[in-house]
């Protein structure tokens, strides 16, 4: 203890020793924190391989079951049917267990991330990750509605036209991110749902590179009238989606971490009886994007390769979502 000190270093001398007390109280705080993460890690550790080999023995058992069920009688078959059926629930017990372990980042988070972990501890992280995904797309929806309108009555500068496909090709670069993301959380993401946002990804980025000439203005009002319909129906299925698992989850019928309505119920008719015409117009619109785009490839002054790309790819695109979702189903 420093002698009484009068004046303002006094003072100042008296708030360094009200620090140093809280500094000591900070170090001990953080001396267990650093221990409990140790902790934490061992049982990470230890439950993920817990699971790991009760998984690999439930593989087992039901092979040894699948190989064994033909010769039973038929009061053994139904105990085989009931054990396979309690294997079954319980790899999705596992599953909801593993949404809350470390695990490793598959192929494309690998590439794009490294092996950093992803996963979020708490339902309330989760939770918070996926709003703030569905909320990031509503916004670029609307920005995308804004710029796409700007290019199409506004501007007429291939430079403004290529800030508008960048900033597509970001836009959905993030989107497949956020989604292996999400999966890595334990959302139960559709395979079709990823792969049509990597081959928008891909279309984004033959648009930004298709060199300004005179096949590239006859189909730029028609890409931007497209896209800025497009942007209008996501707008719509957003509150349409977001309506129903809302519903859904309140019944106790969709995971907090869904993203999609896989299934339908008759209440459902009452919003889809609207948006049913939006979605079958921009599933014909995109078949003539299509064919204007394979007309133009055919015509003899078409030196771009950019051209027939977009028509196999538009036509993939369309080919791998199911009948009722849009380019963006939300």
């Amino acid at each position: 203890m420093h002698p009484p000190v009068p004046g303002p270093l006094g003072d100042c001398l008296r708030d360094w020793e009200e620090l140093q007390e809280d500094f000591q109280s900070i170090q001990e705080t953080h001396r267990l924190y650093r221990l409990k993460l140790e902790e934490l890690t061992k049982l990470q550790n230890g439950c993920t391989s817990a699971i790991t080999r009760q998984k690999k023995r439930l593989q087992e058992l039901a092979l040894v079951l699948k190989k064994c069920k033909p010769s039973l009688q038929s009061g053994a078959k139904e105990a085989a049917q009931e054990l396979e059926n309690q294997i079954k629930e319980r790899q999705g017990l596992f599953f909801d267990m593993e949404a809350y372990l470390p695990k490793k980042n598959g192929l494309y988070l690998s590439l794009v991330l490294g092996n950093v972990n992803v996963t979020l501890l708490s339902k309330q992280a989760k939770f918070a990750y996926k709003d703030e995904y569905e909320k990031f797309k509503l916004y670029l929806t609307i920005i995308l509605i804004l710029i796409s309108f700007s290019c199409r009555f506004l501007l007429n500068s291939r430079v403004t036209d290529a800030a508008f496909n960048f900033l597509l090709v970001w836009y959905y670069c993030t989107l497949t991110i956020r989604e292996s993301i999400l999966i890595n959380n334990g959302s139960r993401i559709k395979g079709w749902w990823v792969f049509h946002h990597y081959v928008s990804t891909f279309l984004s980025g033959v648009m930004l590179t298709w060199p300004d000439g005179l096949m590239y203005q006859k189909f730029r009002n028609q890409f931007l009238s497209f896209s800025m319909y497009q942007s209008f129906v996501q707008f719509l299925q957003y509150y349409y989606q977001s309506g129903c698992l809302y519903r859904l989850r309140a019944l106790g019928e969709r995971h907090t971490m869904d993203l999609t309505v896989e299934g339908f119920q008759s209440w459902m008719w009452r919003g889809l009886t609207f948006l049913l015409p939006f979605l079958f117009f921009g599933h014909f619109w995109q078949l003539f994007n299509a064919l204007t785009l394979f007309s133009l490839a055919r015509d003899p002054e078409c030196k771009e390769w950019q051209l027939l790309s977009l028509t196999e790819e538009v036509l993939k695109d369309k080919s791998t979502r199911p009948a009722g979702s849009s380019k963006e189903a939300q």
